[in-house]
This record gives C-alpha cells, structure tokens and sequence, in this order.
C-alpha cells in the first residue's frame, strides 16, 4: 500500500507518497514554488484563505502524481499535518465564512487575558493546561464580538487539517489533539471546556464529533477522488498539527523525548506523561497524537514566532535573490559574536514566551563602519538560537531537562552555522535527521490505516548525524549580553 502525507504550511503545502512496506519516500513535492501570503488588513492581524489552502492541496498532490514515480491508485489511505491554531469557520453547505485567523494572529490577545481572569488563573492552568491568550477559542470569541452577523451562520468550527479533511471526503470532526490546542478542552473532566464554553457564549453544537487522531476521518469522495487521479472511497486515517506531527516524524513519542523546528517560526516540543503547565502559560500543554485518557502523553510546546521568518526577511530586504547557502557562507566568514551586532528575532505578532508581549524585531549595537550584511547575516541566526535558548530555560524551568533533542535537517537546521549556535547556546546535543512533515503526516496514515503501528513505524529511521555542544564560554557571555537587551524590551 502506498500513503499520502499532506503538510498544510503556513509558506506553501507539501505532499509526499511513501511505501508503507519500506517506509521509503517516493516522492516529495511543494505547492506553490513562491511563498503563500498572510493577510495583514491591521498591524497584528494575520489571515489566509482555506479556499487557496485547498486549491494549493490540489495542485500539489496533482503535481506529485505527474511524476510518474507511482501508480496513484495505489494510494491507500491520507494523513493531514497542518499549520496549528487556525479558525475556520464553515456554514451548513460546508462553505468558509471568512478567511482563517492563523496561528501568528494577535488580536485577540486582551480576549484571551480577560478570560484567563473570569475563568480563574488556576482553573486554566490545571485542567486546560494554558491561559486562552491568543489561541483559537479566543480568535473565535474575537469573531462573536466583532462579527455578529458571521458568527450566527456558523454551523461548525474547525481546524486547518479539519478543514481539509472535509473538503477530502465532506465529513466534518475533530481530535482531542485539536481541541487542545485550541484550548477548548478540559483534561479534568476530559470533555469540552463548560467553563471556557459558557464564558464565551459558544453553543456546543458548533463543534464537530470528536475522535481520535489514528482513525477513519472520512473517505475519498467519488467528485475529488476523479480529479486527484486516486482511488474512491480511501480513507483519510489521521490528523494533527504540524508541530505533534514533526515529533512523531522524529519518533518522539514518549515521556522525556523533546524535538525541535525552525520553520517560519521555531519550536522545541518535548513529550510528558503528567498534565504539566507554566504557570505564566509562556510555554504550553496539549494532547498529543498518542494521548489517550489512559495513557497521558502531553506535548509541551515552546513556539517563537520569529525565527525562519526573520532569516527570510533579512534576505529579501537586504541581498533580495541571494540564496540562503551563500548568506550562511558569508555568515560563516564573521567571527562567533558578529562584532556586537545583537538581533532579537521576533516581530511576527505577540510571543507566547514573552507573555503575549509583541515587541517587534530590534537590531542592536550597529556600527556603520564596521558591519557589513555578512555581519547580520551571522547576527540573525545568533540571535534565533539565543531566543531558543531564553524558551529552553523556560522549559527547564518547568522540569523538561532534555540531554537530546531531534531535529530535521531542514528550514533553519539546514544552516551549518544556526546548528553550532543552537547546540552551543542552549548546550544540548543535536541528532539531524532527514524528515518531511509530509513524511510525517504519510506515516500517521499508516498508522492510522493499521499498516504499522507507533512501535514500529520508525524502525528504518537513522540519524544524519549528532552535533554535540563545544566547552567554549563566548556563546554564554554572547547570551547574557542579549538576554539583557531582552529583557529591556519587556
């Protein structure tokens, strides 16, 4: 049996195709080429259209079949990983009430502040493991007040990958994992949130039946089904937000197992078995994909905002068409501190860890005769590990000490010169590996199908290779220096 994986990007969506008898990759693509706007109508405010994610899905499981490096209709089953935290909002005839409020989105931050004190600070935190702050449940709650008129036609409310499913096979539901996220659910009763339901004014019925995220979602309608070239009636077998979604690619799964992303934004995902939270909801606790009531496994997720975002803007607005090998290579030529140069990467809506504060991207210390944009270059992947490291003290903070953390090669990983200020600047080895979020979602298909199962599902997976932390002082002092800067903005 062949597997699709979906990867829902905030940049762009991948698709892979793999063999579930070798787990092998046969094929990998990316939709489109050029990266996927976000709607900024008003300085915080973030949005994409789901009808263009759908249309982006399309071409790209389109643009893999036309490889010719597999029979389509060998295809047996669909896994969906998508972008966290999205609001979309569909009527009875399944069509979007408005664009998606995405994950980066800040305007609901004051929402989310306020129900955190209606609600009560420690209800939050022990049974729904966060604050509201800026989540789903409050971006909903944004809408009620702001949108009356779209509110009323809401007939459910989903997720990224919810919304994608259902335009696979037209059926609506949701995981335990999603609600989570979306701090909807409450793990002290494990059911809906009443508290955050009644304080909102959200009916229930708006949300879609509930089940697991390794389970038949729906089938392949017979309409998509012809114009995907693929088999009727296959089912799409599993669901999950990309960052649960890159740790199980990575085989992180149980207790004590932490991986790490640097994508648009950057994320170290460590695995518990207790019902852990912050008590300043800086870092934060949801299901995982193998969370059951049973066996509690809780992702504690450490989510910066700006980090490959600021790495893409830096090029585009300061060497436009350079290709990022040749800025790591001009990086790589400036010495371990970039001459002072300090950059705090952030700038990309408010920041979980800096207690919902949005304090902007600042560059510090310039000294015009003496950096060039080799020197920011350097500067910019400094400063991103140096807020990894600010979060990992967080986590560590709250008990997660990891000695290792697992990463693919890819995104901000893929640069030579982040990996050794990473590893250094947070002083925890690194295993590369080769992996693909859309790998990922293929591989929760087959699990989800029954082709494998969590036990063994990552028998073929190696490391690339383990980057161990250098007994050097210059990144520590390089730290405290930033930190310091930090802090002045907060």
């Amino acid at each position: 049996m062949l597997l699709l994986g979906i990867d829902l990007g905030t940049s762009s969506i991948k698709v892979s195709v793999i063999d579930s008898q070798t787990q092998g990759c046969l094929c990998t693509v990316q939709y489109p080429e050029t990266e996927t706007a976000i709607i900024a109508e008003h300085p915080g405010w973030a949005e994409q259209s789901p009808e263009i994610w759908w249309e982006n899905v399309q071409q790209a499981i389109i643009k893999a079949n036309s490889s010719g490096l597999y029979d389509p209709k060998a295809i047996g089953a669909i896994g969906i990983a998508y972008q966290m935290h999205g609001l979309v909002l569909v009527d009875k005839e399944q069509k979007v009430l408005r664009n998606s409020i995405i994950w980066c989105d800040s305007r609901a931050v004051e929402i989310g502040n306020r129900a955190f004190q209606a609600i009560g600070e420690q209800k939050c935190l022990s049974d729904l493991l966060n604050s509201p702050g800026n989540f789903t449940a409050s971006k909903l709650a944004w809408v009620k007040q702001n949108e009356p008129e779209i509110f009323e036609k809401i007939y459910k409310v989903m997720l990224p990958g919810d919304f994608i499913g259902m335009k696979l096979s037209g059926e609506i539901n949701i995981s335990v994992s999603s609600l989570s996220e979306g701090v909807f659910w409450d793990f002290g009763r494990n059911e809906l949130s009443k508290e955050v339901l009644n304080h909102f004014g959200f009916p229930e019925d708006i949300f879609p039946e509930i089940q697991p995220v390794f389970t038949d979602h729906g089938r392949l309608s017979t309409e998509i089904a012809t114009r995907l070239s693929l088999k009727p009636g296959i089912p799409v077998t599993y669901k999950a937000g990309d960052q649960p979604n890159n740790a199980l690619s990575l085989n992180v799964l149980k207790p004590g197992e932490v991986a790490a992303n640097g994508g648009t934004s950057g994320v170290i995902y460590g695995v518990s078995d207790q019902l852990t939270f912050d008590k300043e909801s800086r870092i934060n606790s949801f299901a995982h994909v193998n969370f059951s009531e049973e066996q509690k496994r809780i992702g504690v997720l450490l989510c910066i905002n700006g980090t490959g975002i600021l790495n893409r803007w830096t090029r585009d607005v300061i060497a436009p068409g350079i290709a990022y090998d040749t800025m790591n290579t001009e990086a790589t030529g400036i010495r371990v501190g970039s001459n002072g140069l300090r950059i705090l990467p952030f700038g990309n809506g408010a920041e979980r860890m800096l207690n919902n504060k949005n304090i902007g991207a600042h560059f510090h210390n310039i000294d015009l005769n003496l950096h060039s944009r080799a020197h920011i270059f350097r500067a910019v992947q400094e400063g991103i590990a140096f807020a990894f490291r600010y979060g990992l003290d967080i986590m560590r903070e709250n008990g997660m000490n990891p000695t290792l953390i697992r990463a693919g090669k890819a995104n901000m990983f893929s640069s030579e010169l982040f990996i050794e200020a990473f590893v250094n600047a947070c002083g925890v080895p690194v295993e590369l590996y080769s992996n693909e979020g859309s790998i990922g979602a293929a591989i929760g298909a087959g699990i989800g199908v029954g082709e494998f199962s969590t036990e063994n599902a990552f028998a073929n997976l190696k490391p690339l290779r383990k980057i161990e932390p250098q007994k050097s002082e210059a990144y520590e002092t390089i730290y405290q220096e930033w930190k310091e800067l930090l802090l002045e903005h907060l």
